[in-house]
């Protein structure tokens, strides 16, 4: 076969995984459940997009990626900045994508805080305690990210009792190492509702850790009022549950709820199509490297020897 034949074969087989992978991803319709007079949303409250967050995908792209990970709501959260969630928000209003709530991680030295449901960035060389004090200010909620041991000299007891929010499960979870028995001994000594985020960026699946939010209204004043309220429940791979104790039980019963919990993308990418998808892919960038920069042999160059 002549090169030119094989790189044929090489943008075929691309063309077929590009048609194939489409097909596999189509964003999935969550199934609308109501439980005891609430209304039960898929939520992931720790998502980065970029510029200046160290994300891989735009605001943009980061609501279509929400949508097909079955998430009922999102809070974007760039670093130190609001203007990135905001426009993930009206991008999400004009498509009818998922609930975005714009917010930011406030990023210091002494902690990571999430503020979520906020319109006015807060200083981030701030004490923890003056940072909830604003975002509260703001009518917004606070949400302890990521508190490992490192960051807990910068809560006192006052701090901690403000909190509407800590993250009990992250992707610190499914690493080797202290981390995941640190966030569970934080969230103990406090009284803040239990949350599961991705900490997105671009490389694990958003919504890989989620939480269960159990709302009277599916908007944003909703969803801010469930966690003051802690009607939310995390549930880890291992089946380990946190949340308000009566929640949990009736996420356990109910299939719906399951549903909620899984992530799509992931169940995705073990269908046939999408494994299909990824072979010939591979295979038509190994044929596009092999043939596609080999120089063509010029006609007659062996008769003219």
């Amino acid at each position: 076969m002549t090169i030119t034949a094989m790189r044929s074969v090489s943008v075929a087989l691309l063309l077929a995984a590009l048609a194939l992978g489409t097909i596999s991803d189509r964003a999935p319709s969550n199934p609308v459940v109501e439980l005891g007079g609430y209304r039960v949303l898929a939520a992931d409250f720790h998502i980065h997009s970029f510029p200046l967050s160290w994300a891989s995908l735009g605001p943009l792209d980061t609501v279509e990626q929400a949508k097909r990970e079955g998430l009922d709501v999102i809070a974007m959260t760039p670093h130190n900045l609001l203007w990135v969630g905001q426009l993930g928000r009206r991008y999400s209003q004009i498509t009818g994508g998922p609930l975005v709530i714009s917010g930011e991680e406030i990023v210091s030295p002494e902690y990571h805080l999430l503020a979520i449901g906020i319109s006015h960035t807060v200083a981030w060389h701030e004490s923890v305690g003056s940072a909830i004090d604003a975002i509260h200010a703001q009518g917004g909620i606070a949400i302890a990210a990521h508190p490992i041991k490192a960051f807990w000299p910068a809560y006192d007891a006052d701090s901690v009792r403000k909190l509407d929010g800590t993250e009990v499960l992250h992707p610190l979870a499914y690493q080797n190492g202290p981390g995941y028995s640190e966030l569970q001994e934080f969230y103990e000594r406090s009284n803040a509702a239990a949350i599961g985020d991705s900490d997105f960026h671009g490389v694990l699946h958003m919504g890989l850790c989620r939480t269960l939010v159990f709302v009277r209204e599916a908007a944003e004043s909703g969803v801010l009022e469930a966690i003051r309220a802690r009607r939310t429940v995390v549930i880890d791979r291992d089946g380990k549950a946190y949340g308000d104790p009566q929640l949990i039980a009736v996420v356990r019963a109910s299939p719906e709820c399951q549903r909620l919990l899984e992530s799509p993308a992931i169940q995705s990418a073990a269908k046939p199509l999408a494994r299909w998808s990824r072979i010939l892919g591979m295979l038509g960038l190994l044929g596009t490297l092999l043939f596609g920069l080999a120089p063509p042999r010029a006609e007659g160059s062996r008769a003219s020897r």
